[in-house]
């Protein structure tokens, strides 16, 4: 019953009494029981490295196997049109990351994150080595999942879904319950070491500005689609604030489908265009999330003074798209994809990851708002092109 109950409970208010509680007891608890923590976390950073690949492959391979299935004018339209929606939202996540972060972000406020403390040393570790690295199983993800839409392969294609199921059933079941745990260990060390001020401070500085960029981005879109459209991008964003409002609430792509489809057809797109856009987007057109993401990442990297340069943020940008859409059918997906990607390309080690993973879901309903309202542009877009 109390397992139950506590799964009720939203996972943002999980994490935000795993850090409150952390943050309190920090200066507080007995080293015996600071180490313990720190073994569960060490723990957990194995499991979460061995996991990552697996991620991968069982959410990358089947999405994209049902991507290569009839792959009609309009289906491969919307798919490069929401890749380069996604892709653009990474570069304008980027530039506007490079030019405000360093104005408003200390590079000392992370510096006691990274080191190592012998009071929270934890009193064992366990080596878990994954199967393969990150690139390999993007490679291995892809290989399969064009082979099985190539050639119809039905007992692939069946292989693939069912470990889709049991990897997802794996971050729902195990990583999301555990992931509060970890964050609530994490701000412990944190707390002990006196700098969770600082951390807070700037994550709650980032947090507003992604919000913003979100809102900027969205009108850039819209602005976009008004200009292909030949119409006026502003009533067309007003017209799909009802869709913005129930994905705030919701923080659902697919919960949200009716109402964005109501406000899509409210914009002049026909039936079938909407019909068809809308349901493909929810599941394939993440701007939000890739925004916030990269946004994120760029506020970690700066804070940690990582070496941060236009090809490796562009590298970087270019997967996260890709990996994206195997992201919404999972609760906190869109993070869990971009984990492998975010080792890979940006060198993040486990705890940079979690400080990623409670960075996003602190505002998952923000990415989730512009993904599902961008929809509506993308479907203007592609309304205009099969006219």
């Amino acid at each position: 019953m109390h397992i139950d109950l506590y799964k009720r409970v939203p996972l943002i208010a999980r994490i935000l009494a795993a850090i409150l509680l952390g943050i309190m007891l920090g200066r507080i608890m007995p080293l015996p029981l600071l180490r313990a923590f720190a073994t569960f976390n060490a723990l957990f950073d194995q499991l979460l490295r061995f996991l990552v690949p697996l991620i991968i492959i069982g959410l990358v391979t089947p999405a994209i196997a049902e991507m290569g299935r009839g792959a009609t004018r309009t289906l491969l339209a919307t798919a490069a049109l929401a890749y380069a929606f996604t892709v653009g939202a990474g570069y304008f996540a980027y530039g506007c990351s490079a030019a405000i972060f360093p104005h408003i972000l200390s590079a000392d406020s992370l510096h006691l994150l990274t080191q190592k403390h012998s009071a929270t040393l934890p009193y064992f570790t366990i080596s878990i080595p994954p199967l393969a690295d990150v690139m390999t199983s993007l490679l291995l993800s892809f290989m399969l999942g064009l082979g099985i839409a190539r050639f119809d392969a039905k007992t692939l294609r069946n292989a693939a879904n069912e470990f889709r199921d049991i990897v997802t059933k794996t971050i729902t079941a195990v990583m999301i319950p555990l992931l509060p745990l970890y964050i609530f260990g994490l701000f412990l060390d944190i707390a002990a070491t006196g700098a969770v001020m600082p951390i807070l401070s700037a994550f709650i500085r980032v947090i507003a500005l992604i919000f913003v960029f979100t809102i900027a981005y969205l009108l850039l879109q819209f602005i976009i689609a008004g200009i292909v459209a030949r119409r006026n991008p502003f009533p067309m964003l007003a017209t799909m604030l009802p869709a913005y409002v129930t994905a705030l609430g919701t923080s659902s792509s697919a919960a949200t489908i009716p109402v964005t489809l109501q406000q899509t057809l409210q914009n002049g797109v026909r039936r079938e265009t909407a019909e068809f856009v809308i349901p493909l987007c929810a599941t394939i057109h993440m701007s939000g999330s890739a925004l916030k993401i990269t946004a994120c990442a760029i506020a970690l990297m700066m804070l940690q003074q990582m070496p941060i340069s236009f090809p490796l943020i562009t590298g970087f940008i270019l997967l996260l798209a890709i990996t994206m859409v195997a992201g919404p059918g999972v609760p906190g997906g869109a993070i869990m994809a971009a984990l492998g990607v975010l080792e890979q390309v940006l060198g993040f080690d486990a705890q940079t990851q979690a400080m990623m993973i409670t960075l996003y879901i602190a505002m998952d309903s923000f990415g989730t708002a512009c993904n599902v309202t961008g929809d509506g542009a993308v479907a203007v877009i592609i309304d205009r092109f099969r006219k």
